[in-house]
């Protein structure tokens, strides 16, 4: 379906690995206190849990996540986050929207605006590029027995899926990405892997090897600020250009 991507699934992968390595406290850190925003019980905020879960997975200390929780107000003195999206054009007409948790907007957008220009990308104006994409809930399981996997995904009322090398990547509507969690917990499939994030409605397809590479340099230098949470583009890169 559109917005299936085998860069899109090779990054996501990629940024599991570098998770597990106890790589980038401080975007984990960010995540927890912008979703602890609309509540700090991980129980009722499924969001929070998410983050909470994504922490705990590179090892962060119980009390750097609570420190995390409690920035959401303000608590010691902090200055509190800002949750901001901005959306940019990439090289060969590719899109991207960006997600970002900073405590100082101007510093923010400069160092994108400066990833950006550098890259041959440009930073575009608020809804010139994100109705290229839609919001959803994507849930990693790893399992052998995909056929069953695939029919408990429909069973939990899942939106689509996607077999990998490891398991199933299961795609659903945001508002239910919890509701979908439980049921496939029910199945014995346990998330490794609970996220919401931008998916293109339609994909760009790059053959040239020179675009290619400054697209997938372009989001992953954006993908290692401090301030961006997450990076989602709509560009696919053609197979033998992946080897």
């Amino acid at each position: 379906m559109a917005g299936h991507s085998k860069w899109a699934q090779i990054k996501r992968q990629k940024g599991v690995a570098d998770q597990r390595r106890g790589a980038a406290f401080s975007k984990l850190t960010n995540a927890i206190t912008i979703a602890a925003k609309n509540g700090s019980d991980p129980e009722m905020n499924f969001q929070l849990r998410i983050a909470i879960d994504k922490a705990k997975a590179a090892n962060m200390p119980k009390d750097n996540i609570q420190r995390a929780i409690d920035k959401a107000t303000g608590a010691g003195g902090q200055a509190q986050l800002e949750e901001v999206v901005y959306e940019a054009y990439g090289p060969g007409g590719t899109a991207f929207m960006i997600e970002t948790a900073s405590d100082n907007r101007n510093r923010t957008v400069g160092e994108i605006r400066a990833t950006l220009n550098k890259l041959d990308g440009k930073l575009a104006e608020t809804g010139s590029v994100g109705y290229l994409f839609k919001k959803r809930g994507v849930i990693t399981v790893e399992t052998t027995d995909i056929e069953q996997a695939e029919l408990a995904a429909i069973d939990a009322g899942a939106e689509d899926f996607e077999p990998t090398e490891t398991g199933l990547i299961v795609y659903t509507d945001p508002k239910e990405i919890e509701n979908v969690r439980r049921a496939l917990s029910t199945n014995g499939l346990e998330a490794t892997e609970v996220a919401l994030e931008f998916h293109p409605t339609s994909i760009v397809q790059v053959s040239d090897p020179g675009v290619a590479k400054k697209n997938i340099t372009l989001s992953e230098t954006l993908d290692e600020l401090d301030d961006v949470v997450t990076v989602s583009s709509n560009f696919d890169v053609d197979e033998n250009l992946l080897q």
